[in-house]
């Protein structure tokens, strides 16, 4: 995240005033000496001599005013009030010394006291230049913003070339998110000063939040050769060019920051950010470190330092980690939400809930919140709060694929296929499942339009458990009058090779032939208004290939003990593993002698390895060259028991007895229970 815009010091301009005739001339004189000094700069003679004045003459205006001035410069700012409040006794219509002694107000942060002294300044002196630019200055501090901006304009107005002002008045227009007008007011003072490099960098800044990216990096640029030592520019320089997508240069920008201010917290945490993007988890947990060390306070570097951990899997110290940047910021929601997720991944789902009601409860529009919370609750098993949850997170951002796609797996799940089904569909806007929606020029055919002698194109679009277990719709179209394609990977052909309903096999990524309409295969459902009594449900759609069969059964050798098929976790690379995975130490715990076992699984992992060469499981690794010679093993089983992946829609589709391994909230394709 990009630094908040840097306002320079602003200036405080001190007044002196003509000094009155109401005192003897001896006095006169003598307080005409002691603003002589004060005007050569010698502060300590000249307050010497106005407090001579001021022994023989207590009430003298002029001394106590430019005593109490002498105090602001000496940055003695009690006193200073102090005396310029005698002084303003005398002559409550001074102008101004109402100004300065807001002016030492405002150094005391007593900043609504100095927006009254500087209203009263004005309020005697209309076109008081000075005192309605220190007066925004204080009203930006108190974030009294849209304040700021009106005295900011009343400054231009009787100033046109004030250059700090446009600035300013940028700054509190920044902070408004009245982009397009702060960038027209920093475009204002670079007119005016065109080596204002901090006006450059605001500029940047504005642009950025506005996502002209290119623009941005053009005006952090411009600081930088004005500037060259500008670490804060270099910094948000490097978050735009990560937006731009040039890691490496952002990176380099980042570590220029650094180079220049070594303690420079929030080019660490910007750095730390790039590496996270881009999945270097190490470096940016170094990094975060590192901007923690400099900024022991840093809430948002300790929240995103725990996104890294909770994505190396180290929960607990991720758990720490939020837990600081709550400490920092207690109304922190994004370290609350991003702590429940901590907490879902270690199976706490109370806690979990707790920290996203904790999340909300900071803040009630939190829809990233409401949805992690439905998630929850569908673990849970708490279906009808999951599907309120979704609601309230669509409620808040209609166009929530992610709350969406899930409401449907809950409503399928719960067996309600007409708007489960009809929520699948915004499947294809959710990221996290990188799919590809294939963008053809025919029309996409959901059971509206006739069939009869067109041809159309069915595509697998998920993972491979998903094209075997779908794939049973293809005998649907048999008295539809349709010419049916099927485009599946490569590894599926063999398998596929006999399915009913199909007229042409495609391997995926080949040219496609001519066709009417298209449909992925995870949409058929959807197409022929399936419903639980009208699901196609064969006792078997897939055949096994007969000489591979007769193969498999030859490296099998004579059964002597009933065949079981196991698998117990899925491929490296499968999605969601944690839940459909055990470990093969747990699995054995369950299984009784007197059957001989075969892995149906082309791999073993390094953690089961131990366990499986103790054991008398057959193994035959990378001799399964594709789904055929699984097809083959599972038919010479008398049982396959599979967790839930790809074999078991396999096994059931080729009639085999199947047990699947489900977890306590299971897929929707299971149904409940």
């Amino acid at each position: 995240m990009a630094r908040a815009p840097k306002t320079p010091k602003r200036e405080k301009r001190l007044a002196t005033s003509a000094l009155g005739s109401q005192n003897s001339r001896e006095v006169d004189t003598l307080c005409q000496q002691g603003f002589t000094l004060h005007q050569q700069g010698q502060l300590l003679a000249a307050k010497e001599v106005y407090e001579r004045v001021l022994a023989q003459n207590p009430k003298h205006f002029d001394a106590l005013h430019m005593l109490g001035v002498v105090a602001v410069q000496c940055k003695q700012f009690d006193v200073a009030v102090d005396l310029l409040a005698q002084a303003l006794t005398i002559e409550p219509q001074h102008a101004v010394a109402c100004y300065n002694r807001g002016v030492a107000l405002q150094e005391l942060k007593r900043l609504d006291e100095a927006v009254v002294s500087f209203d009263r300044a004005i309020g005697l002196k209309p076109d008081y230049v000075d005192a309605y630019y220190n007066r925004g200055n204080a009203l930006q501090e108190l974030k009294r913003f849209d304040e700021a901006v009106a005295s900011f304009s009343q400054v231009i107005a009787l100033k046109p070339d004030y250059a700090q002002a446009c600035y300013n008045r940028g700054n509190a227009l920044l902070a408004l998110k009245r982009l397009d007008e702060a960038l027209v007011s920093f475009d204002k003072a670079i007119s005016i000063k065109p080596d204002f490099a901090q006006a450059y960098f605001n500029r940047g800044t504005v642009l950025q939040e506005l996502k002209c990216f290119d623009q941005a990096l053009e005006s952090f640029d411009k600081a930088i050769e004005l500037k060259p030592d500008y670490a804060e520019a270099h910094s948000n320089r490097g978050v735009v060019l990560k937006e731009l997508h040039r890691s490496d240069e952002a990176l380099s920008s980042f570590d220029h920051a650094i180079q220049i201010k070594p303690d420079y917290a929030q080019a660490y945490y910007n750095r730390a950010n790039t590496l996270q993007e881009f999945k270097r988890f190490e470096q940016a947990l170094a990094s975060f470190d590192k901007a923690i060390e400099f900024k022991p306070d840093h809430a948002e570097a300790y929240s995103n330092r725990g996104n890294v951990l909770r994505e190396l899997k180290r929960f607990d110290q991720a758990l720490v980690s939020f837990d600081k940047a709550i400490e920092f910021k207690p109304d922190f929601a994004g370290a609350y939400s991003n702590r429940g997720n901590v907490l879902q991944a270690l199976s706490r789902f109370d806690d979990a809930l707790a920290s996203f009601d904790q999340a909300i409860q900071v803040t009630p529009d939190y829809a990233d919140a409401y949805y992690n919370r439905s998630v929850v609750l569908n673990e849970l098993r708490r279906f009808d709060e999951a599907i309120a949850s979704y609601d309230k997170t669509i409620s808040i951002k209609p166009d929530y694929a992610e709350a969406f796609w899930n409401k449907s797996l809950t409503l399928l799940l719960l067996g309600d296929l007409k708007k489960g089904l009809e929520l699948y569909e915004w499947r294809w806007l959710v990221e996290s499942l990188t799919l590809r929606k294939r963008n053809f020029t025919q029309a996409l055919w959901l059971g509206a339009q006739s069939l009869q002698g067109k041809t159309i194109l069915l595509h697998a679009e998920q993972g491979f458990g998903d094209s075997i277990q779908f794939c049973r719709y293809t005998k649907m179209f048999n008295g539809l009058g349709a010419r049916v394609l099927l485009e599946v990977h490569q590894s599926l052909l063999g398998l596929f090779a006999n399915l009913e309903g199909v007229s042409t096999l495609i391997e995926k990524g080949k040219a496609l032939p001519a066709f009417d309409y298209h449909c992925p295969l995870m949409s058929l459902p959807l197409a022929f208004k399936t419903e639980l009594g009208t699901i196609p449900s064969p006792t078997a759609y897939l055949k096994s290939d007969a000489d591979k069969v007769k193969v498999w059964s030859e490296r099998l050798g004579v059964k002597t003990k009933p065949r079981i098929g196991l698998v117990w976790s899925g491929g490296p690379g499968a999605k969601n593993i944690r839940n459909r995975s055990l470990s093969l130490e747990t699995l054995m715990q369950y299984l009784p002698d007197g059957f001989e076992y075969v892995c149906l699984q082309k791999e073993i992992r390094d953690s089961d390895k131990s366990v499986y060469q103790k054991s008398s499981i057959r193994f035959f690794g990378t001799e399964i060259n594709d789904f055929a010679d699984t097809a083959a093993l599972c038919t010479l089983m008398d049982l396959v028991i599979s967790v839930d992946t790809s074999v078991a829609h396999l096994a059931a589709a080729l009639g085999r007895p199947t047990w699947i391994l489900l977890i306590y909230a299971a897929d929707w394709r299971g149904f409940l229970d």
